[in-house]
């Protein structure tokens, strides 16, 4: 595993109502969105980063407004269906 630490200026946790520990949170959430979003790493190494079941990142992908269906069009998520 690769270990990464970055600082937050306090006055951002002050004005987010965040601790160092809801801040740690928010990162790796971030992170591990921003890996399956611009460069599809997979669910479960997502999951990982952001230090949460593979659900509950499924679940944040949906609060943000992300799908974990990657079609690129109607017709190949109807092929995919036919072939389920």
């Amino acid at each position: 595993m690769c270990q990464i630490i970055m600082q937050i200026p306090e006055a951002v946790l002050y004005d987010t109502h965040m601790d160092a520990s809801d801040a740690s949170a928010f990162a790796k959430k971030m992170v591990a969105l921003g890996y399956y979003t611009k460069n599809n790493v997979s669910i479960g190494y997502c999951a990982q980063i952001a230090d949460i079941p593979e659900e509950d990142f499924i679940r944040f992908l949906g609060e943000n407004g992300i799908s974990i269906f990657q079609y690129k069009d109607k017709e190949e998520l109807l092929k995919e269906l036919r072939n389920a």
